[in-house]
């Protein structure tokens, strides 16, 4: 029997695919990286290459129950079952959304935001990449600590939103305190990133203060000011 570990290290799945990326391995190797480990005398590559000998074609896994899958000698049911999870999770990762989260007011952006921002003791910044119709694009978390717009730098904002071609951009951060009532320090923030949205036509929709169950739309306080 020839195991993994008796391999040489540049033959090994794992470490082949570090070097190489994920396209350079064959399907059973790729299996065998899932599986982790063989069963009895079989080394996982060994098992792989059952799996794979039980099927038609590859995609025909997708379909096999987990007693179908456990009953091929050396799977057993948490190999079939962590095999099936591998096989969803790859399906989740290439379907496109089946629609678009569009984030039209302040109400929104707290919906979309608060269990990521709850019970935080730091506050971080958060920028939310629309589209033209303020369908979200992307969310990054740009910056962790107190606002201050000597240490935000526009850039880490801007870049994203040039990288995913947002038409427009809205920032959320989160008062630990509890208290949603905007510093100095947001307010300087707020107004710098929109000077720079201007000048490079990406506007800054809102700047939303989320304090646990509380939030406030510094635009519209901004506003009633």
């Amino acid at each position: 029997m020839y195991l993994i570990k008796d391999m040489p290290t540049n033959e090994r799945p794992r470490e082949r695919l570090a070097l190489y990326g994920s396209k350079s391995l064959s399907t059973y190797e790729l299996i065998a990286i899932i599986l982790r480990v063989g069963s009895g005398k079989l080394s996982a590559i060994d098992l792989a290459k059952m799996i794979i000998n039980e099927t038609n074609d590859i995609s025909e896994i997708r379909n096999k129950t987990i007693t179908e899958l456990s009953a091929i000698k050396g799977i057993g049911k948490i190999k079939a079952i962590t095999l099936l999870a591998a096989i969803e999770l790859g399906e989740r990762v290439l379907k496109p959304a089946k629609e678009s989260k569009q984030v039209c007011s302040p109400h929104d952006v707290y919906e979309l935001l608060k269990y990521d921002l709850k019970d935080l003791k730091q506050e971080v910044l958060i920028v939310l990449y629309l589209d033209v119709k303020t369908n979200l694009i992307a969310k990054k978390q740009i910056f962790q600590g107190s606002l201050n717009q000597s240490l935000i730098h526009p850039r880490e904002v801007f870049k994203y939103a040039v990288k995913y071609s947002a038409y427009s951009i809205i920032l959320v951060h989160n008062h630990p305190s509890g208290d949603p009532e905007p510093s100095v320090q947001d307010l300087e923030v707020t107004n710098r990133i929109k000077k720079i949205g201007n000048l490079m036509q990406i506007e800054l929709l809102d700047h939303v203060i989320i304090a646990n169950d509380k939030y406030l739309s510094i635009k519209e306080y901004q506003l009633n000011k």
